[in-house]
This record gives C-alpha cells, sequence and structure tokens, in this order.
C-alpha cells in the first residue's frame, strides 16, 4: 500500500510540473502551434524524458565493449561465444527484460512526459535482428509499449536509429561504415515502406507524439559529405509522402545532418504542416552560445525544436545546460535511459565476471577461425553470466543515480 501511494503521489506531482498528458484520447495528437507543441488539452507540452537506448538497438559501449561497437559485431562474438542457438535465445530474453512495464511506471514516477524509442529497421522485416529470423517482432514491442505509456500518461517518439544500409556510416546506425542509404534505391524504397507501414498501424494512436524519421544521417568522416547532405532532406520529403497516404494525424521529426547538428542542409523548412526538428549536443558550453546556430535555425523556422539526445556529463554540466534549453523553450530526452554503472537514469550492475569471460571474449581478435578457438571460454561459465546479465538489466534490478535524475530536472525516487 505504501509503494502504491508513493507511485501515486510521483504522478500527481508530475502532472503539476509538466502539465497532465490524460487527454490521450482517440484521435487527439499533440499539435504544433508555432514554436511550441501543444496537447491535446490545450496545454503546452515541454518535452522532458529520456531514451530508450540498447534495447532495441544494441550498442557495445552499452555492454562494456570498445572494439565491438555495433549490433551485428556483438551477435558475432556472442554467436561464436556460445553457438548461434544461445545467441538467440539471449538477444529473445534481452527485448523482453531491458524494457518492461516496471521500467515505464518508473520513469512516469520520476515526472518524465515523454519517451523516445530507437529502434533498427530489421524489426519491421524478415531480416535476422535480435533471436528472430523472420516474422519479425517490432509490431508487437511497439504495441506493448504504448499501452505501457498510454497507462502512465507518456508520450513516445519513434526514431529509426538504424535505417537500411546505414544513415550515418558509423556504429550508431549499425552499417558497414558508410552511409549506403543515399547510395541505394532499394534502401530508399524500404526506409520509406517501412514508415508507411508503421504509420499506418499508429494513425489513431495518439500516445504516439511522433515519427523521427532518422537518427544523427550523415557522419562528418567522408569526402563527398556536403554531397551526401544535398541528398538528405530530399528523402525526408519523400518519406513523408508516404507517411502522408496513410497518417495525417502525426508529426514528424527530422534531425540535421552529422550528428543532428547541421541545419544548413534544409532549405524548404515548412514542406508539410506538421514537421518540427531535432537536435543533439553532447559536450561544449552549457549557454546560449554553445547552441547558438540550433536556436537561430528554431527561430528562423518558427517550428518547434527538440534535443532529443545528449548527457554522458557531470551533474553540474547537465543541470546548467537543462536550464539552457529551458530558457530557450527547447525540450529535451537525455541519453541513455538504462546502462552500466552510471552516466543514466538506472545503472545496470554487470556481473562480477562480465569484464574477465564476455568483455575478454568480444575484444579479442578473432580474425580467423583459429583465434575463435582459441579466445573461447568454458561453454558453462559464459553462458552462466549471459543469463546473470539478463537478470541485471530488469528494472528491479538496476540502481537509480539520484544525483543524474535530479540534474536533468526529474524528481529523485527509489524504485
Amino acid at each position: 500500500m505504501k509503494r502504491i501511494y508513493k507511485f501515486a503521489l510521483c504522478i500527481s506531482l508530475a502532472f503539476t510540473l509538466f502539465g497532465s498528458v490524460s487527454a490521450m484520447a482517440k484521435g487527439k495528437f499533440v499539435t504544433i502551434d508555432g514554436k511550441n507543441l501543444v496537447q491535446p488539452n490545450g496545454k503546452k507540452l515541454f518535452i522532458v524524458g529520456t531514451n530508450l537506448g540498447n534495447w532495441l538497438n544494441p550498442e557495445g559501449y552499452m555492454f562494456g565493449f570498445k572494439k565491438t561497437n555495433s549490433y551485428w559485431m556483438i551477435n558475432n562474438a556472442i554467436c561464436q561465444m556460445v553457438g548461434p542457438d544461445a545467441a538467440d535465445e539471449f538477444w529473445r530474453k534481452f527485448k523482453d527484460n531491458y524494457v518492461t512495464r516496471h521500467d515505464i511506471e518508473y520513469l512516469a514516477s520520476i515526472g518524465a512526459n515523454t519517451i523516445r524509442v530507437p529502434f533498427n529497421y530489421k524489426l519491421f522485416t524478415d531480416e535476422d535482428y535480435m533471436g528472430l529470423n523472420a516474422n519479425q517482432d517490432g509490431f508487437a514491442r511497439v504495441d506493448s509499449l504504448v499501452n505501457w505509456c498510454r497507462d502512465n500518461h507518456l508520450y513516445m517518439i519513434l526514431d529509426m536509429h538504424d535505417a537500411p544500409g546505414g544513415q550515418t556510416g558509423d556504429n550508431i546506425d549499425d552499417s558497414y561504415g558508410y552511409p549506403w542509404l543515399f547510395e541505394s534505391e532499394k534502401s530508399q524504397s524500404l526506409f520509406c515502406e517501412i514508415w508507411r507501414k508503421i504509420a499506418d498501424r499508429y494513425k489513431d494512436e495518439s500516445v504516439i507524439l511522433g515519427y523521427e524519421l532518422l537518427n544523427e544521417p550523415i557522419a562528418p568522416y567522408f569526402d563527398n559529405m556536403k554531397d551526401i547532405n544535398t541528398k538528405l532532406e530530399p528523402l525526408y520529403k519523400r518519406a513523408v509522402k508516404s507517411i502522408r497516404e496513410v497518417d495525417n494525424n502525426h508529426i514528424v521529426l527530422l534531425g540535421g545532418a552529422q550528428w543532428n547538428g547541421n541545419f544548413d542542409v534544409f532549405t524548404d523548412w515548412k514542406f508539410d504542416d506538421k514537421i518540427m526538428y531535432t537536435c543533439h549536443r553532447y559536450g561544449g558550453g552549457t549557454d546560449t552560445k554553445a547552441i547558438q546556430n540550433i536556436v537561430s535555425f528554431r527561430d528562423k523556422t518558427g517550428l518547434p525544436m527538440y534535443m532529443g539526445e545528449t548527457g554522458h556529463n557531470t551533474d553540474e554540466w547537465q543541470a546548467s545546460f537543462c536550464k539552457m534549453l529551458r530558457e530557450n523553450n527547447i525540450g529535451y530526452t537525455f541519453w541513455p535511459y538504462k546502462k552500466p554503472e552510471n552516466s543514466c537514469i538506472n545503472a545496470v550492475q554487470l556481473p562480477a565476471e562480465w569484464d574477465s569471460i564476455v568483455v575478454k571474449f568480444a575484444e579479442s581478435q578473432r580474425v580467423i577461425y583459429k583465434d575463435i578457438r582459441d579466445a573461447r571460454p568454458n561453454q558453462e561459465k559464459a553462458k552462466d553470466v549471459l543469463n546473470q546479465y539478463l537478470e541485471k538489466i530488469k528494472c528491479e534490478n538496476c540502481i537509480p543515480q539520484i544525483g543524474y535524475i535530479k540534474s536533468i530536472g526529474l524528481k529523485a525516487s527509489q524504485k
């Protein structure tokens, strides 16, 4: 009873701080009014929340890896370490345990009003991904999350973090080292087709705030970067056209090139009546000058701007940065919700032998088959450590980072 009362009190406080989102009725959606987002009940929505990173798009550093830093590399390592069947079982349990209803209830209790949901496009195809090689479970995962968020009055932003062919050309998009999306008609068609399928399924779902088409497109490492940049806005327009064939209700979020930081690539700012822009920034100063290009672009377009990712810094820096964002009317979701040990809302405590068995193997030289055989650990121990990890990632076994939570404008609360 005490826990239920505490949870109810936290929810009440969250409504007071961020405005009630209880008007999430079917057919009523968050809308755009100039530089502001407006809820169905007429109240302004200032986004405050987090990213469910790693859940549906695993990243190596979230497992303590340095060289094994994208999903396909992680999956190869686990397959080589314990076999493909065990790897498939690991990923299915990982998806079940990493984000549950309990996690969403906890985020609501500390005052979050929005979560960004990074996902790999393969979740909506029949490609081999995270334990399945046909009949992927992307819609089932999102359906569950929609229900949990509706029950806890949270909005969702669906973020295609990994696009067909790769939109970034670095580890974050699970690609092969180049943004092949912009060179491939096949990949672009699939990209638009997936967004159309997603929009068709959720066209009447008001819990979903909007669709973020691409995460951090076009890394700055390529000699032809400027040429690739010119292809971004046309692809966005093509995808929005596909979405609008089935869904005229939801906002579409557009990120700039080069880590969601370069907005000079946009020329037709208002080609749709329900678009807004999203930026990312890690490090640097915490005054307005540090993001002046972002503020200036927002003011020029007269449309909402939202900081989709920031974080991985000291509590003092984060508190100062959030203050500046609030002063500039730029909502935010910090990265990430959950990871090993710190710099997140809910810290995962890795098993005692994780580094000596799993990390050691993943980071070892595995160029030829002899390398794999020589590096492979004891099977019983390796599987045991992986199973321990799958328990450690559950919400009830993670440790809230109180200083971090306070620094990003949420309320410190134990689970």
